[in-house]
């Protein structure tokens, strides 16, 4: 097995962990299980321990964002909102409810300021990218720009609330409420 497929492998279950876990849930024992992954991988991989983990897990969560989304360009923002909440759906569906957004997770625990500038880094990325979308579907930037907070901080709550309550009757409720936004 190659150098880089343990690395990619143990990212990748980084952020699965991260979603469902937490960051207290990520622990390296438990990232070598998810990969399949020799118990000395960690610090051959990761020399910077779980903080360089975390920052590799954050940039593949915010890298599979991006690119889902850069597929509605030009598209009227009805549909670019709707393609972000599929997204939020489609994991709270394949999870059956427990699983969140890895970002998130990090956001809400991360006790280094480097984890936390990281998160934020990558909420600005998707706000900034949905706004451009939204310019290119014909609006205008200050609203696009409203719009995009009020889509990214809307959706991560709704996940947040849909799986503290084990339903997704309040996700439900606030993709309807982006839809309508999106169409007006």
């Amino acid at each position: 097995m190659q150098r880089g497929d343990v690395r990619a492998r143990m990212v990748e279950g980084a952020v699965r962990l991260l979603a469902t876990h937490g960051v207290e849930g990520t622990s390296f024992g438990e990232v070598l299980a998810a990969a399949d992954a020799p118990r000395g991988s960690v610090y051959h991989h990761f020399p910077g321990g779980k903080s360089e983990l975390l920052h590799g897990a954050l940039d593949l969560a915010s890298e599979r964002g991006l690119a889902a989304m850069e597929a509605t360009r030009g598209q009227p923002v009805a549909i670019v909102v709707e393609r972000f909440v599929d997204l939020w759906r489609t994991l709270l569906d394949r999870s059956q409810l427990s699983a969140g957004c890895a970002v998130l997770a990090v956001t809400v625990a991360a006790n280094d300021a480097q984890l936390l500038d990281h998160a934020g880094t990558i909420f600005r990325a998707w706000t900034d990218l949905l706004t451009d979308l939204f310019v290119a579907g014909g609006m205008k930037k200050a609203p696009a720009t409203q719009l995009a907070v009020t889509v990214v901080a809307a959706t991560e709550g709704a996940v947040a609330l849909s799986r503290a309550e084990r339903s997704r009757a309040p996700f439900d409720q606030v993709a309807t409420t982006l839809r309508r936004l999106a169409e007006s």
